[in-house]
């Protein structure tokens, strides 16, 4: 079995060859011989170049830096948030939920666009992506940007407020329920939606799946008795 040939490996170059050729010039001058003058003006020279490319290095180090956080931030916004509307994607209003059920009490407003597969039917999915988007744009009028505001489902939405009571819980799925019936939606619909609205207050304590849950099936008292309305978690 004949010997595999040799690969030749290049050397890397040195990228300071001669700033050390410099330096070993000014080193020999040091010693007791040579142009102390001409060494020193080299050595000069090489030294303004060192910090003249060592100036552009960190600038693309720091323009690498901030390209890479910013390229983070995008990633981390993508993983969390809904591409169509911009609010929380599932994932993060669950994690949102638990953060807020292990410090108080907390209620979970949970809310369905009504008769949604109609305007997909009658007008098609454009349109059925502007009506979500209205929906998300009113949720974010009424409650504020920093409201925890998330997209569920495909037309299904949910509110987490924590410190408050049913009560105040219920009273600010009326305020959402009248804000949207308010909302003309853009062309072609060009007319109001409404939604459908469940309530449930947990304490201190509970996971998201037991107050979605209860919210849940508050949502669907408030569809079977008419939808448009707003109901409470036993």
């Amino acid at each position: 079995m004949s010997a595999l040939p040799k690969i030749a490996v290049a050397e890397a170059p040195d990228l300071f060859g001669s700033e050390q050729a410099a330096l070993a010039a000014a080193r020999a001058v040091l010693a007791g011989g040579g142009d102390y003058q001409r060494a020193l003006g080299e050595l000069a020279g090489h030294y303004e170049r060192l910090l003249r490319e060592s100036r552009r290095l960190v600038q693309r180090s720091d323009r690498a830096e901030r390209s890479m956080n910013q390229l983070a931030s995008q990633l981390a916004y993508r993983a969390s948030h809904d591409a169509l509307t911009g609010a929380l994607n599932r994932a993060a209003v669950i994690e949102q939920a638990n953060r807020c059920l292990a410090k108080q009490d907390t209620v979970l407003v949970v809310l369905d666009i009504d008769h949604f597969k109609q305007v997909n039917d009658s007008f098609g999915h454009p349109a059925g992506d502007a009506v979500i988007q209205c929906v998300v744009r009113c949720l974010r009028q009424l409650l504020g940007a920093e409201a925890v505001i998330g997209r569920v489902g495909g037309e299904e939405f949910s509110v987490v407020w924590s410190g408050i009571g049913l009560a105040q819980g219920m009273q600010l799925g009326e305020r959402i329920r009248a804000a949207i019936a308010a909302e003309d939606c853009p062309a072609p619909l060009g007319r109001p939606v409404t939604v459908s609205v469940g309530v449930s207050w947990s304490a201190r304590g509970s996971t998201f799946e037991q107050a979605y849950s209860r919210a849940d099936q508050a949502l669907y008292r408030a569809k079977r008795g008419g939808r448009n309305a707003v109901c409470a978690a036993d």
